[in-house]
């Protein structure tokens, strides 16, 4: 089952998360996006590009922890260098992103925004924001590096080592939304944000993208494989993964 949907709105791309759990990250859903960005990048009658939920409570919660905890280190080694790409090839794309952010986007969701040139977080405490910690891994080398590029250096302390989440003003505050919208109407504002991008030049946008990217880029390639090692450790630890197991059992309980 595909786990995401692309819809053409002219020259505009709507990439549209559209999967069970929630849009919950696995493998597969990294594999689609990861072949999405290549194709939307290459396309030459796309000019901007929108990440979208079809839930709308949830943009995205994170890792898909249900699967992902079965996997043994190899494979998980594998999982976390496909994700790491495409973190790479999202804030590598050439055309202009916006994130509409709809619903929660927490863990995962909140890195698949932060690669976005511009986030529209939806007012009325829809929450973002980096959980890592709380759970007991570090932030992947990449996802540290692009949270450096990206928040603000005063928040970087209460977004990634005290992993707490963000809504409204205080989303804005610590750079992890640029402006807020109304949830009614909240797509045609996102995509009107996005226009604004798109009728520039292609090859101007594309290539100032690349250029004021590109530090970032370089230094995610030069040190993930190196670094990944330590990340899979703190995954694999028995107090992470004893973390992990009470999350998972408690995902089935009613609330």
């Amino acid at each position: 089952m595909s786990g995401i949907r692309i819809e053409k709105q002219g020259p505009l791309a709507v990439v549209r998360l559209d999967k069970p759990r929630g849009n919950a990250i696995d493998e597969p859903l990294v594999d689609e996006l990861t072949a999405a960005c290549a194709d939307l990048d290459s396309d030459a009658g796309v000019s901007g590009v929108l990440l979208a939920s079809a839930h709308p409570k949830l943009f995205c919660p994170g890792l898909d922890l249900v699967g992902l905890l079965e996997y043994d280190r190899p494979s998980m080694q594998r999982f976390m260098g496909k994700f790491a790409g495409l973190v790479w090839q999202l804030y590598g794309l050439r055309k202009p992103v916006v994130a509409g952010i709809g619903g929660h986007a927490i863990a995962g969701g909140c890195i698949l925004a932060l690669t976005a040139d511009h986030r529209v977080l939806a007012r009325g405490g829809v929450q973002i924001g980096l959980n890592e910690v709380r759970i007991g891994v570090p932030l992947p080398w990449s996802v540290a590096v692009l949270l450096r590029a990206t928040v603000s250096p005063g928040a970087l302390a209460r977004v990634a080592l005290l992993g707490r989440n963000f809504a409204d003003d205080e989303a804005l505050a610590a750079g992890l939304a640029d402006e807020l919208a109304d949830a009614a109407g909240f797509e045609d504002f996102c995509l009107r944000r996005l226009e604004e991008f798109a009728e520039k030049d292609g090859v101007g946008v594309g290539t100032t993208k690349a250029w004021l990217r590109s530090d970032a880029l370089r230094e995610m390639h030069q040190h993930e494989g190196r670094l990944s090692g330590d990340w899979l450790d703190a995954w694999f630890s028995e107090a992470t993964r004893s973390r992990i197991r009470e999350i998972v059992a408690g995902l089935g309980k009613p609330r």
